[in-house]
């Protein structure tokens, strides 16, 4: 399992010639250490004075937001080593015999088939990564100001985890001849893509403007 490999282990493993770990994989990387660079914001936060200034609601929607924040890191470390394997039903697809034409026809459904598995791994990391950058906003407003620029580069990461996703979905995606599996995903894509960028942009003004 690569999430249990050591930084320089895993980063060897990128560079070779192995296509596997590649992009979906590193892109969960990236949406998991966006989760816990917020959750270090969280856990330099709760507790402490700044927090005990805060309202009822405000420590109430942090400590929420906090502990979501753990689940999405473990969803998406599972998904650093899943996202290896989401090709394989696609891989042996293609070794099935292609003698006659019902070997082709079954053939043919099983490679259809093995690409919409392929994607709902990033798609799942795409989702998770967008979550995580619904979750940042109330740190990057009443976090610790000393540890503001973790929560923006929490952000960015996130938002390089949920557009790398979508790169991985987009590609399985136009092997689908399923027009109506294929629009119904490009629109969860879109909206995905579109609404999370303007999450990650909110959180730099932020960002930004505490940094002064």
């Amino acid at each position: 399992m690569f999430i249990e490999k050591s930084l320089k282990e895993y980063v060897e493993a990128v560079l070779s010639k192995e296509p596997t770990p590649g992009g979906g994989s590193v892109s969960a990387l990236a949406g998991s250490l966006g989760a816990a660079l917020t959750t270090m914001v969280g856990n330099l936060t709760i507790g402490r004075k700044i927090y005990e200034e805060l309202d009822a609601e405000t420590k109430e929607l942090m400590d929420k937001n906090f502990k979501e924040l753990h689940t999405s890191i473990e969803r998406l470390n599972s998904i650093i080593d899943e996202d290896t394997k989401a090709f394989d039903k696609v891989m042996e697809a293609f070794k099935m015999p292609k003698e006659t034409e019902e070997e082709k026809k079954a053939r043919s459904e099983a490679i259809q088939e093995g690409y919409k598995v392929a994607l709902e791994v990033p798609l799942r990391c795409a989702e998770e990564c967008f979550n995580v950058l619904k979750l940042q906003n109330v740190f990057a407003n009443y976090g610790n100001v000393n540890a503001i620029t973790d929560v923006g580069v929490g952000a960015l990461l996130a938002a390089v985890g949920l557009e790398g996703a979508i790169l991985n979905v987009k590609i399985n995606l136009q092997s689908v001849k399923d027009e109506e599996f294929r629009n119904k995903i490009q629109e969860k894509i879109d909206n995905l893509m579109a609404e999370g960028m303007k999450l990650k942009e909110e959180t730099m003004e932020i960002v930004y403007k505490r940094l002064g």
